[in-house]
């Protein structure tokens, strides 16, 4: 994943600093380090409030945010089951995935009046959605012993408890009202459950795992079940009671008998349970989301109506990106009809290296489920969701990873089995995006399209991408041409979002507006008006870099592949004055298939910038330049794959962007730096190993062995056995010995992402060690990818700082390239 910047609180992280020295030696326990100013006084504002808008359209909730959370907070016992962290005190999410609220505050859109709804001190909570008619917005309160079920009336601004500590929310905080907003449908901790089991007894046996000649490729997979004690303790905290918990205080009516229930939705006509349970056996080798399941409808009391699946464990997926499980998927209820399925099946056994006309077959079916499902439409791509829209409209949509490719169709659902192409495209074409469909809930809770008032087209939003920025537009598109008509578009100075119609005609907008001096506000724009209504005032974060100055600068790779990225200068500096400085350059290299798109350049000098959570952006502050997100696109062209080429491109794309920041007098070629965070680490390791461009390198949460990813990576689709030799140049591990630059490598000692496990660091540390590198290894205890706890995200940025200032900053002049 790649980390940047936020707006306000972001992730962060604990940090346990190790300093390797060329001998081992015995150490002093390291403590945290804080950053130098205003590094911290920045870390330490309160962040904007996250505004949600109620379906009415009338109230808006402010629901304000913790900011950086202690590492004590951080580092609360937590449960690693089935690809899932739990925090086994309150049956919820771990501390250090959760993002806890605290604090809500209703406002009038009209108005502006305010209702702050009065909460316990100290109170956390977890945001749980609003009700249809806007009345309420449900939360989970954290309590000392569980989490609890709670609303808040937007009227009066009062809440209320509805449940003791005993909602159960291990697979999802997810909560579904009811569409007549009388109840919400809750998972609860079963009654009697009593103590979890003990697993600490020594084992009576040893575990077996058996393969009888069927393949199973499987991309690398953490925090999966690994012990028949794991498995107990799965079944312990993960078993719930469907329960629907009335708004009005009356008593709790149970749904069904308890279960292992991933996932739970009331049908539109309020009727019908989609519910979606796991069952045994488990595996030790997928998460649970790929276990044995069954999906089926059950009325309000729990009795099965239809089972709409029954799926065996799948651990045998193709590796390549296209491909998918046999048998039903995407299983949800039809947003605009009273009680209706839909799925889709793959038509080529889930592979997509097998030749088929017809990939994905999307069905439907309707209560009470006795007659056969009905074909809505056949595709020849991957389906990617579907919009509904009224009886005699939905827009289905299908991607293609191979291609980069997308389609949208139009179908009746009234009369199914056929689809009218609306339009195709590069999806990640930025300039050429026609924008998608907007939506909005129904009376009964539901996003529908907003179709215009005329029945003929639907409003739809963009990017509105192009070369001298991006100015985000209102559309009306035609249902019959699917043209495009732009009805509004933000202005040259702003960059304005649209948040939200709030009218039926589209004349009326909900926009969240911001500009290169202007944080992020929401307002209303009166497309009749000349100028927007401000409903909101959040301040500056961060008003210690106003005086950055911020450009996109436009360059040239050798082979022609246009690149940009934006240069960031710090406040005060003058280039004939001052001279060339320091620089850090941050990147992420992506993938392609059309050096067009590659290539393709967005201007942002209309958008507010200011740093969070452990950005290398707060290296502005102590003097440094900093070219940000400069373009590392890996081109494959006609079929080609990108990776066979990967060091060559990436070094290629490297050079042009020294050249550019050089050649524009701001930056010493003799003191550039190159960092990144995961697969932007892994870039780092390469550029260091390949190159001799940089003075120093910053990797945090990477990984460098790719044998350790034998079934794919990021967009390698390819296993080690099919392209070992791409496999190994990429990898920074098999040349350890080429890296003659100093790095530091910093990795969350818990680190949960797919293939960053953080061996990475560990081994790569070594073999660096092993070969007389300059190298610093910092693992930050209890930390996932990203890195959440306070101290954690100070010594990081202290770390960093400190790397530059030694290494770059403060460098003598280059020698070769040597250690």
């Amino acid at each position: 994943m790649h980390q940047r910047f936020v707006t306000g609180a972001v992730c962060a992280a604990a940090i346990l600093a190790v300093v390797m020295a060329p001998a081992a030696m015995a150490q002093d326990a390291p403590a945290y380090r804080m950053p130098p100013a205003p590094i911290a006084q920045i870390l330490d504002t309160d962040p904007a409030p996250v505004p949600s808008i109620s379906p009415d359209r009338e109230t808006l909730a402010l629901l304000g945010r913790s900011n950086l959370p202690s590492i004590a907070e951080v580092a609360e016992d937590d449960l690693r089951l089935a690809g899932y962290r739990i925090n086994p005190r309150n049956n919820g999410p771990a501390n250090s995935r959760t993002a806890w609220l605290n604090s809500l505050t209703f406002q009038d859109v009209a108005t502006g009046e305010q209702r702050v709804v009065a909460l316990g001190e100290g109170q956390r909570f977890i945001a749980g959605g609003w009700s249809p008619d806007s009345r309420f917005m449900a939360f989970l309160a954290d309590a000392p012993q569980g989490l609890e079920l709670w609303v808040a009336e937007a009227a009066t601004g009062q809440a209320r408890r509805l449940t003791d500590p005993v909602v159960n929310a291990a697979f999802s905080t997810a909560l579904d009202w009811t569409p007549d907003s009388s109840a919400v449908l809750a998972r609860l901790v079963p009654e009697g459950r009593g103590a979890a089991p003990d697993v600490t007894a020594a084992p009576t046996g040893p575990v077996i795992e058996e393969t009888t000649g069927q393949a199973a490729p499987n991309r690398t997979y953490q925090d999966l079940l690994s012990t028949p004690g794991d498995e107990r303790l799965f079944d312990h905290y993960f078993t719930s009671r469907l329960s629907l918990v009335p708004v009005d205080g009356s008593p709790a009516r149970m749904v069904g008998e308890p279960g292992l229930i991933a996932g739970a939705a009331i049908s539109p006509d309020g009727r019908h349970i989609l519910q979606t349970r796991l069952k045994r056996p488990y595996s030790y080798n997928v998460p649970a989301r790929l276990f044995p399941t069954d999906v089926i409808v059950t009325d309000l009391s729990g009795n099965l109506i239809h089972q709409a699946a029954d799926l065996p464990l799948r651990d045998n997926v193709p590796t390549p990106f296209d491909s998918v499980a046999e048998g039903p998927r995407s299983v949800q209820w039809r947003a605009d009809a009273p009680a209706t399925l839909v799925w889709v099946e793959a038509q080529d056994g889930g592979d997509s290296r097998r030749e088929a006309e017809v990939r994905d077959r999307v069905f439907i079916q309707a209560a009470p489920f006795d007659a056969p499902p009905q074909v809505l439409i056949d595709l020849n791509a991957r389906y990617a969701g579907v919009d509904w829209g009224r009886d005699d409209l939905a827009m289905v949509s299908t991607r293609w990873f191979n291609t980069r490719h997308e389609t949208r169709w139009l179908v009746d659902p009234s009369n199914p089995g056929q689809g009218r192409l609306l339009l195709e495209r590069n999806y990640q074409d930025r300039y050429n995006d026609p924008g998608s469909p907007m939506t909005r809930p129904d009376a009964r809770g539901f996003r529908v399209m907003h179709i215009t008032p005329d029945g003929q087209g639907v409003f739809t939003t963009g990017a509105g991408a192009t070369r001298e920025g991006a100015f985000p537009f209102l559309g009306r598109m035609d249902l019959a041409s699917g043209e495009t008509e732009r009805l509004w578009t933000s202005s040259q100075t702003h960059y304005e979002t649209i948040a939200g119609l709030l009218d039926e005609d589209g004349r009326v907008l909900l926009t969240r507006r911001e500009s290169l001096t202007e944080p992020p506000n929401l307002y209303v724009r009166d497309l009749d008006s000349a100028d927007p209504r401000a409903i909101t005032d959040f301040p500056d974060p961060a008003p210690q870099l106003a005086g950055a100055t911020r450009e996109t600068i436009a360059y040239t790779r050798a082979d022609g592949v246009q690149l940009s990225g934006t240069l960031y200068l710090p406040a005060g500096y003058d280039k004939d004055r001052d001279g060339p400085l320091p620089l850090l350059m941050w990147a992420y290299p992506a993938e392609f298939t059309d050096a067009a798109v590659a290539g393709q350049v967005v201007d942002t000098g209309n958008r507010f910038v200011r740093p969070g959570g452990s950005s290398h952006l707060f290296m502005l502050t102590q003097g440094f330049a900093i070219l940000d997100n400069p373009s590392m696109p890996i081109v494959g062209v006609d079929g080609a794959e990108p990776n066979d080429t990967y060091v060559e491109q990436l070094v290629s794309s490297a050079q042009a962007a020294v050249d550019a920041v050089v050649e524009r007098g701001v930056a010493d070629r003799d003191r550039i730096a190159v960092g990144g965070h995961s697969y932007g680490a892994f870039m780092t390791a390469n550029l260091l190993a390949h190159s001799d461009l940089f003075r120093a390198g910053i990797a945090r949460s990477g990984a460098y062995n790719r044998t350790l990813t034998p079934f794919g990576f990021q967009a390698e689709q390819r296993t080690y056995w099919e392209a070992p030799e791409t496999y190994n140049i990429m990898s920074p591990f098999m040349h350890a010995d080429r890296v003659n630059e100093p790095i530091l490598l910093i990795h969350g000692a818990d680190d949960s992402n797919s293939g960053t496990f953080p061996v990475q660091t560990e081994r790569f540390y070594a073999a660096l060690k092993g070969h007389g590198a300059v190298a610093r290894y910092v693992v930050l205890p209890a930390e996932d990818h990203g890195y959440r706890a306070r101290e954690s995200v100070m010594h990081t940025l202290w770390e960093m700082t400190d790397w530059l200032n030694r290494y770059v900053r403060d460098a003598g002049p280059a020698a070769g390239g040597g250690r």
